[in-house]
Protein backbone atom coordinates (compact mmCIF):
# COMPACT_ATOMS: atom_id res chain seq x y z
CA UNK A 1 0.00 0.00 0.00
CA UNK A 2 1.34 3.88 -0.60
CA UNK A 3 2.52 5.59 2.04
CA UNK A 4 2.81 8.96 0.72
CA UNK A 5 2.64 11.67 3.39
CA UNK A 6 2.05 15.79 2.84
CA UNK A 7 4.09 18.03 4.38
CA UNK A 8 2.50 19.94 7.44
CA UNK A 9 2.98 23.23 6.14
CA UNK A 10 -0.90 24.09 5.13
CA UNK A 11 -1.31 24.54 8.84
CA UNK A 12 -2.54 28.54 9.43
CA UNK A 13 -1.63 30.11 12.55
CA UNK A 14 -2.16 33.31 12.00
CA UNK A 15 -5.55 33.05 13.35
CA UNK A 16 -4.37 33.10 16.62
CA UNK A 17 -4.52 36.67 16.99
CA UNK A 18 -8.20 36.45 16.91
CA UNK A 19 -8.09 33.96 19.70
CA UNK A 20 -9.20 34.76 23.30
CA UNK A 21 -7.53 32.66 26.03
CA UNK A 22 -10.19 30.82 28.03
CA UNK A 23 -10.53 33.06 31.22
CA UNK A 24 -9.07 36.17 30.06
CA UNK A 25 -12.04 38.52 29.23
CA UNK A 26 -14.82 35.65 29.28
CA UNK A 27 -15.02 34.20 32.66
CA UNK A 28 -18.50 32.31 31.75
CA UNK A 29 -16.17 30.56 28.91
CA UNK A 30 -13.46 30.12 31.79
CA UNK A 31 -15.68 28.22 33.78
CA UNK A 32 -17.63 26.31 31.20
CA UNK A 33 -14.05 24.85 30.42
CA UNK A 34 -13.83 24.05 34.31
CA UNK A 35 -16.53 21.89 34.24
CA UNK A 36 -15.77 20.69 31.17
CA UNK A 37 -12.67 19.30 33.09
CA UNK A 38 -14.06 17.30 34.93
CA UNK A 39 -16.94 15.47 32.75
CA UNK A 40 -13.89 14.89 30.54
CA UNK A 41 -12.42 12.85 33.19
CA UNK A 42 -15.49 10.85 33.38
CA UNK A 43 -15.51 10.71 30.08
CA UNK A 44 -12.35 8.35 30.39
CA UNK A 45 -10.23 10.89 28.52
CA UNK A 46 -6.56 10.87 29.95
CA UNK A 47 -5.49 13.85 32.23
CA UNK A 48 -2.40 14.27 30.30
CA UNK A 49 -4.98 15.23 27.16
CA UNK A 50 -7.36 17.30 29.42
CA UNK A 51 -4.18 19.24 30.11
CA UNK A 52 -2.80 19.38 26.50
CA UNK A 53 -6.53 20.44 24.70
CA UNK A 54 -8.43 22.34 27.78
CA UNK A 55 -5.79 23.72 29.69
CA UNK A 56 -4.66 25.88 26.57
CA UNK A 57 -8.15 26.01 24.47
CA UNK A 58 -9.17 29.37 23.38
CA UNK A 59 -12.59 31.10 22.97
CA UNK A 60 -13.00 32.31 19.32
CA UNK A 61 -16.26 34.69 18.35
CA UNK A 62 -15.84 34.17 14.92
CA UNK A 63 -17.10 30.45 15.11
CA UNK A 64 -20.49 32.22 17.27
CA UNK A 65 -21.01 34.84 14.29
CA UNK A 66 -20.25 32.10 12.09
CA UNK A 67 -22.54 29.50 13.74
CA UNK A 68 -25.54 32.06 13.67
CA UNK A 69 -25.19 33.44 9.95
CA UNK A 70 -28.00 32.42 7.83
CA UNK A 71 -27.47 32.59 3.71
CA UNK A 72 -30.06 35.74 3.05
CA UNK A 73 -31.09 34.84 -0.09
CA UNK A 74 -31.73 30.79 -1.22
CA UNK A 75 -29.75 29.42 -3.19
CA UNK A 76 -30.66 27.83 -7.03
CA UNK A 77 -29.44 24.88 -8.23
CA UNK A 78 -27.46 26.74 -11.06
CA UNK A 79 -25.42 28.78 -8.71
CA UNK A 80 -24.62 26.43 -6.67
CA UNK A 81 -23.69 23.56 -9.39
CA UNK A 82 -21.54 26.30 -11.46
CA UNK A 83 -19.69 27.34 -8.40
CA UNK A 84 -18.90 23.62 -7.71
CA UNK A 85 -18.48 21.90 -11.38
CA UNK A 86 -15.77 23.27 -13.46
CA UNK A 87 -13.24 22.28 -16.00
CA UNK A 88 -10.65 22.65 -14.06
CA UNK A 89 -12.01 20.94 -10.72
CA UNK A 90 -12.44 18.22 -13.65
CA UNK A 91 -8.97 18.16 -15.09
CA UNK A 92 -7.73 18.18 -11.54
CA UNK A 93 -9.91 14.99 -10.67
CA UNK A 94 -9.22 13.08 -13.50
CA UNK A 95 -4.92 14.32 -13.21
CA UNK A 96 -5.45 13.44 -9.24
CA UNK A 97 -7.38 9.92 -10.22
CA UNK A 98 -4.28 8.88 -12.99
CA UNK A 99 -1.98 9.35 -9.85
CA UNK A 100 -2.98 7.60 -7.37
CA UNK A 101 -4.63 4.83 -9.44
CA UNK A 102 -3.01 1.97 -7.69
CA UNK A 103 -3.86 2.69 -4.48
CA UNK A 104 -7.72 4.11 -5.60
CA UNK A 105 -7.65 0.48 -7.34
CA UNK A 106 -7.21 -1.33 -4.24
CA UNK A 107 -9.32 0.67 -2.10
CA UNK A 108 -12.28 -0.18 -4.61
CA UNK A 109 -11.69 -4.22 -4.63
CA UNK A 110 -11.60 -3.97 -1.10
CA UNK A 111 -14.79 -1.62 -0.17
CA UNK A 112 -16.96 -1.38 -3.51
CA UNK A 113 -16.56 2.31 -3.34
CA UNK A 114 -15.37 3.24 -6.77
CA UNK A 115 -12.26 5.30 -7.38
CA UNK A 116 -13.29 8.43 -9.46
CA UNK A 117 -16.79 8.87 -6.01
CA UNK A 118 -13.68 9.50 -3.36
CA UNK A 119 -12.20 11.52 -5.63
CA UNK A 120 -15.17 13.59 -6.50
CA UNK A 121 -16.03 13.41 -2.38
CA UNK A 122 -12.27 14.90 -1.96
CA UNK A 123 -12.49 17.89 -4.23
CA UNK A 124 -15.99 18.72 -3.22
CA UNK A 125 -15.01 18.55 0.61
CA UNK A 126 -11.52 20.18 0.08
CA UNK A 127 -11.15 21.33 -3.14
CA UNK A 128 -8.54 17.68 -3.25
CA UNK A 129 -6.66 18.94 0.17
CA UNK A 130 -6.36 22.46 -0.82
CA UNK A 131 -8.23 23.80 2.23
CA UNK A 132 -8.49 21.83 5.48
CA UNK A 133 -10.13 25.22 7.19
CA UNK A 134 -7.85 27.68 9.20
CA UNK A 135 -9.43 26.82 12.61
CA UNK A 136 -8.15 24.80 15.75
CA UNK A 137 -10.63 21.69 16.14
CA UNK A 138 -10.75 22.14 19.75
CA UNK A 139 -10.95 25.43 20.05
CA UNK A 140 -13.97 26.01 17.57
CA UNK A 141 -15.49 22.93 19.45
CA UNK A 142 -14.90 24.33 22.60
CA UNK A 143 -16.53 27.82 21.66
CA UNK A 144 -19.67 25.40 20.59
CA UNK A 145 -19.79 23.36 23.40
CA UNK A 146 -20.10 26.57 25.69
CA UNK A 147 -22.72 28.24 23.52
CA UNK A 148 -25.85 27.16 24.57
CA UNK A 149 -27.49 26.33 20.88
CA UNK A 150 -26.11 23.59 20.49
CA UNK A 151 -24.19 22.88 23.39
CA UNK A 152 -24.61 18.81 23.54
CA UNK A 153 -23.80 17.73 20.81
CA UNK A 154 -20.41 20.30 20.32
CA UNK A 155 -19.53 18.93 24.03
CA UNK A 156 -19.54 15.40 22.31
CA UNK A 157 -17.62 16.02 19.51
CA UNK A 158 -15.13 17.79 21.38
CA UNK A 159 -14.59 15.03 23.94
CA UNK A 160 -14.58 12.87 20.95
CA UNK A 161 -11.51 15.15 19.23
CA UNK A 162 -9.96 14.90 22.47
CA UNK A 163 -9.97 10.88 21.65
CA UNK A 164 -8.53 10.97 18.80
CA UNK A 165 -5.47 12.97 20.57
CA UNK A 166 -5.73 9.89 23.42
CA UNK A 167 -5.21 7.55 20.57
CA UNK A 168 -1.95 9.44 19.19
CA UNK A 169 -3.48 10.19 15.47
CA UNK A 170 -2.42 13.84 15.44
CA UNK A 171 -1.38 16.24 17.93
CA UNK A 172 -3.87 19.06 18.84
CA UNK A 173 -1.59 21.65 17.17
CA UNK A 174 -2.48 19.92 13.87
CA UNK A 175 -6.08 18.93 14.47
CA UNK A 176 -7.19 21.66 11.63
CA UNK A 177 -10.63 21.99 10.37
CA UNK A 178 -13.29 24.21 9.73
CA UNK A 179 -15.51 26.59 12.07
CA UNK A 180 -17.64 23.81 13.11
CA UNK A 181 -15.04 20.99 13.59
CA UNK A 182 -14.92 18.99 10.64
CA UNK A 183 -11.16 18.02 9.61
CA UNK A 184 -8.92 16.34 7.30
CA UNK A 185 -8.98 15.77 3.13
CA UNK A 186 -12.53 14.69 3.47
CA UNK A 187 -13.70 16.66 6.25
CA UNK A 188 -15.06 13.91 8.93
CA UNK A 189 -16.72 15.30 12.37
CA UNK A 190 -14.40 13.73 15.17
CA UNK A 191 -17.54 10.94 16.13
CA UNK A 192 -17.21 9.93 12.16
CA UNK A 193 -13.13 9.87 12.19
CA UNK A 194 -13.55 7.10 15.57
CA UNK A 195 -16.11 5.32 13.72
CA UNK A 196 -14.62 4.77 10.16
CA UNK A 197 -11.21 6.20 10.21
CA UNK A 198 -8.55 3.94 9.26
CA UNK A 199 -4.78 3.49 9.07
CA UNK A 200 -4.64 2.15 5.21
CA UNK A 201 -0.75 3.43 5.16
CA UNK A 202 0.40 1.02 8.30
CA UNK A 203 2.13 3.74 10.32
CA UNK A 204 0.02 3.09 13.14
CA UNK A 205 -2.04 6.49 13.07
CA UNK A 206 -5.27 6.95 11.35
CA UNK A 207 -4.04 10.58 10.07
CA UNK A 208 -6.57 11.85 7.65
CA UNK A 209 -4.73 15.40 7.56
CA UNK A 210 -1.24 14.08 5.69
CA UNK A 211 -1.95 10.75 4.52
CA UNK A 212 -3.78 10.26 1.44
CA UNK A 213 -4.20 6.47 1.79
CA UNK A 214 -6.04 7.30 5.09
CA UNK A 215 -8.20 9.62 3.84
CA UNK A 216 -9.32 7.38 0.79
CA UNK A 217 -9.50 4.35 2.91
CA UNK A 218 -11.81 6.07 5.31
CA UNK A 219 -13.67 7.48 3.50
CA UNK A 220 -14.47 4.30 1.46
CA UNK A 221 -14.81 2.67 5.02
CA UNK A 222 -17.58 5.54 5.67
CA UNK A 223 -19.52 5.05 2.31
CA UNK A 224 -19.59 1.50 2.60
CA UNK A 225 -21.10 1.28 6.26
CA UNK A 226 -23.48 3.78 5.33
CA UNK A 227 -24.73 1.31 2.78
CA UNK A 228 -23.43 1.77 -0.57
CA UNK A 229 -24.42 -1.00 -3.00
CA UNK A 230 -21.71 -1.77 -4.92
CA UNK A 231 -21.91 -2.07 -8.84
CA UNK A 232 -25.28 0.25 -8.64
CA UNK A 233 -24.27 4.27 -10.11
CA UNK A 234 -25.53 7.05 -8.33
CA UNK A 235 -27.76 8.14 -10.97
CA UNK A 236 -28.05 9.38 -14.40
CA UNK A 237 -29.48 12.35 -16.33
CA UNK A 238 -32.38 11.60 -18.21
CA UNK A 239 -34.59 13.56 -21.24
CA UNK A 240 -38.31 13.62 -20.04
CA UNK A 241 -41.18 13.64 -23.04
CA UNK A 242 -42.99 16.79 -23.66
CA UNK A 243 -46.15 15.87 -21.83
CA UNK A 244 -44.24 14.42 -18.77
CA UNK A 245 -46.27 14.52 -15.46
CA UNK A 246 -43.62 16.12 -13.41
CA UNK A 247 -45.74 15.64 -10.01
CA UNK A 248 -43.87 11.94 -10.21
CA UNK A 249 -41.01 13.66 -9.08
CA UNK A 250 -39.23 13.47 -5.92
CA UNK A 251 -37.06 10.95 -3.73
CA UNK A 252 -39.87 10.07 -2.11
CA UNK A 253 -41.42 8.08 -5.45
CA UNK A 254 -39.30 5.17 -6.53
CA UNK A 255 -40.32 3.45 -9.71
CA UNK A 256 -38.17 0.70 -11.40
CA UNK A 257 -36.69 1.40 -14.47
CA UNK A 258 -39.38 -0.37 -16.81
CA UNK A 259 -41.61 1.71 -15.45
CA UNK A 260 -39.48 5.05 -16.61
CA UNK A 261 -39.06 3.93 -19.94
CA UNK A 262 -43.08 3.35 -19.96
CA UNK A 263 -44.06 6.88 -19.16
CA UNK A 264 -41.10 8.00 -22.00
CA UNK A 265 -38.11 8.77 -20.06
CA UNK A 266 -34.96 8.10 -21.57
CA UNK A 267 -30.94 8.34 -21.24
CA UNK A 268 -29.16 10.82 -22.57
CA UNK A 269 -26.67 8.51 -22.96
CA UNK A 270 -29.28 7.48 -26.14
CA UNK A 271 -28.58 3.70 -24.24
CA UNK A 272 -31.20 2.13 -21.67
CA UNK A 273 -31.78 2.90 -18.60
CA UNK A 274 -30.04 0.30 -16.67
CA UNK A 275 -31.42 -3.17 -15.55
CA UNK A 276 -35.37 -2.93 -15.68
CA UNK A 277 -35.73 -4.01 -12.01
CA UNK A 278 -33.67 -1.14 -10.11
CA UNK A 279 -35.66 1.56 -8.95
CA UNK A 280 -34.65 5.26 -8.91
CA UNK A 281 -36.41 8.30 -7.75
CA UNK A 282 -36.84 11.64 -10.50
CA UNK A 283 -35.11 14.96 -9.28
CA UNK A 284 -35.65 17.88 -11.36
CA UNK A 285 -33.34 20.70 -9.22
CA UNK A 286 -34.18 23.49 -11.40
CA UNK A 287 -37.77 22.72 -12.39
CA UNK A 288 -39.05 21.84 -16.01
CA UNK A 289 -36.66 24.00 -18.08
CA UNK A 290 -33.45 22.67 -16.31
CA UNK A 291 -31.70 18.95 -15.88
CA UNK A 292 -33.79 15.92 -14.95
CA UNK A 293 -32.20 12.87 -13.03
CA UNK A 294 -33.08 9.59 -11.91
CA UNK A 295 -31.14 8.98 -9.04
CA UNK A 296 -30.54 5.35 -7.25
CA UNK A 297 -30.25 4.18 -3.74
CA UNK A 298 -26.60 5.33 -3.81
CA UNK A 299 -27.13 8.76 -4.30
CA UNK A 300 -29.53 8.53 -0.69
CA UNK A 301 -26.02 6.84 0.49
CA UNK A 302 -24.35 9.96 -0.70
CA UNK A 303 -26.93 12.28 1.18
CA UNK A 304 -26.16 10.45 4.43
CA UNK A 305 -23.04 12.17 4.04
CA UNK A 306 -24.50 15.94 3.47
CA UNK A 307 -28.21 15.96 3.43
CA UNK A 308 -28.50 18.53 0.13
CA UNK A 309 -30.11 17.36 -2.58
CA UNK A 310 -27.04 19.53 -4.53
CA UNK A 311 -24.61 18.20 -2.98
CA UNK A 312 -25.37 14.71 -3.63
CA UNK A 313 -25.74 15.72 -7.30
CA UNK A 314 -22.74 17.20 -7.47
CA UNK A 315 -20.81 14.72 -6.10
CA UNK A 316 -22.85 11.71 -8.56
CA UNK A 317 -21.66 14.58 -11.42
CA UNK A 318 -18.47 15.61 -10.74
CA UNK A 319 -17.39 11.52 -10.25
CA UNK A 320 -18.92 11.13 -13.63
CA UNK A 321 -16.92 13.93 -15.33
CA UNK A 322 -13.68 12.46 -13.48
CA UNK A 323 -14.43 9.23 -14.89
CA UNK A 324 -14.44 10.51 -18.60
CA UNK A 325 -18.00 11.61 -19.05
CA UNK A 326 -19.05 15.22 -20.49
CA UNK A 327 -20.83 17.73 -19.39
CA UNK A 328 -24.41 18.41 -18.93
CA UNK A 329 -26.90 17.48 -21.81
CA UNK A 330 -29.17 20.44 -20.21
CA UNK A 331 -27.46 23.38 -17.90
CA UNK A 332 -29.45 23.97 -15.11
CA UNK A 333 -31.11 27.77 -16.35
CA UNK A 334 -29.64 31.15 -14.58
CA UNK A 335 -32.18 32.69 -11.89
CA UNK A 336 -31.19 36.22 -11.70
CA UNK A 337 -34.06 36.71 -9.40
CA UNK A 338 -33.39 36.21 -5.61
CA UNK A 339 -35.81 34.81 -3.39
CA UNK A 340 -35.15 35.72 0.78
CA UNK A 341 -35.81 32.90 3.09
CA UNK A 342 -38.23 35.08 5.32
CA UNK A 343 -40.13 35.09 1.41
CA UNK A 344 -39.88 31.37 1.78
CA UNK A 345 -40.67 31.53 5.31
CA UNK A 346 -44.27 33.52 4.36
CA UNK A 347 -44.49 30.49 1.28
CA UNK A 348 -44.70 27.80 4.00
CA UNK A 349 -46.92 29.68 5.75
CA UNK A 350 -49.31 30.46 3.13
CA UNK A 351 -49.42 27.11 1.98
CA UNK A 352 -50.71 25.88 5.22
CA UNK A 353 -53.27 28.68 5.29
CA UNK A 354 -54.79 26.96 1.33
CA UNK A 355 -54.37 23.21 3.17
CA UNK A 356 -51.16 22.07 2.17
CA UNK A 357 -48.53 20.82 4.57
CA UNK A 358 -45.35 21.83 3.08
CA UNK A 359 -43.52 21.44 6.91
CA UNK A 360 -42.26 23.40 9.53
CA UNK A 361 -42.05 27.25 8.29
CA UNK A 362 -37.86 27.34 8.39
CA UNK A 363 -36.98 29.52 5.41
CA UNK A 364 -35.55 26.58 3.96
CA UNK A 365 -36.92 25.04 0.54
CA UNK A 366 -36.31 21.17 1.30
CA UNK A 367 -38.08 18.39 -0.49
CA UNK A 368 -41.23 18.67 1.40
CA UNK A 369 -41.61 22.43 0.26
CA UNK A 370 -41.00 21.70 -2.94
CA UNK A 371 -43.71 18.71 -2.60
CA UNK A 372 -46.11 21.36 -1.42
CA UNK A 373 -45.31 23.79 -4.14
CA UNK A 374 -46.37 20.79 -6.39
CA UNK A 375 -49.70 20.73 -5.21
CA UNK A 376 -50.36 23.83 -5.83
CA UNK A 377 -49.10 23.56 -9.17
CA UNK A 378 -51.47 21.07 -9.89
CA UNK A 379 -54.52 22.19 -8.34
CA UNK A 380 -53.75 25.80 -10.70
CA UNK A 381 -53.37 23.98 -13.81
CA UNK A 382 -49.43 24.64 -13.85
CA UNK A 383 -46.76 22.39 -14.72
CA UNK A 384 -46.52 20.72 -11.34
CA UNK A 385 -42.50 20.71 -10.83
CA UNK A 386 -41.92 22.24 -7.88
CA UNK A 387 -39.63 25.01 -8.69
CA UNK A 388 -40.10 28.15 -7.02
CA UNK A 389 -40.26 30.92 -9.50
CA UNK A 390 -41.34 34.90 -8.48
CA UNK A 391 -43.77 33.75 -10.62
CA UNK A 392 -44.94 30.63 -7.96
CA UNK A 393 -44.38 32.94 -5.04
CA UNK A 394 -46.66 35.77 -6.08
CA UNK A 395 -49.66 33.40 -6.68
CA UNK A 396 -49.37 31.72 -3.49
CA UNK A 397 -49.64 34.66 -1.66
CA UNK A 398 -52.46 36.22 -3.45
CA UNK A 399 -54.00 32.91 -3.11
CA UNK A 400 -53.39 33.10 1.02
CA UNK A 401 -54.52 36.47 1.03
CA UNK A 402 -57.51 36.17 -0.55
CA UNK A 403 -58.77 33.67 1.92
CA UNK A 404 -58.34 36.32 4.68
CA UNK A 405 -60.67 39.03 2.67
Amino acid sequence: MHNKKLGAGFVALTVSLLMQPAEAGNPQFGECISRMKDQARVEGISDRTISQVLGNVRYLPRVIELDRRQPEFTQTFANYFNARINEERVQRGRELLARHRALLRQIEQESGIPAQFLVSFWGLETNYGGFFGDFRVTDSLATLACDTRRSSFFTQELFNAMRIVDAGDIVVERMIGSWAGAMGHMQFMPSTFLRYAKDIDGDGRRDLWGSIPDAMGSAANFLRQLGWVAGLNWGQEVRLPPSFDYSLAGRDQLMNYAEWERLGVTAVSGTSLGPREHKAALLVPSGHQGPAFLVTQNFHVIMRWNRSEFYALSVGHLADRIAGATGLYRLPPIENVKISREQVRQLQKDLLSLGIDAGEADGVLGSATRKAISRFQQKTQRIADGHLDTAVLIAIREAASGLSR
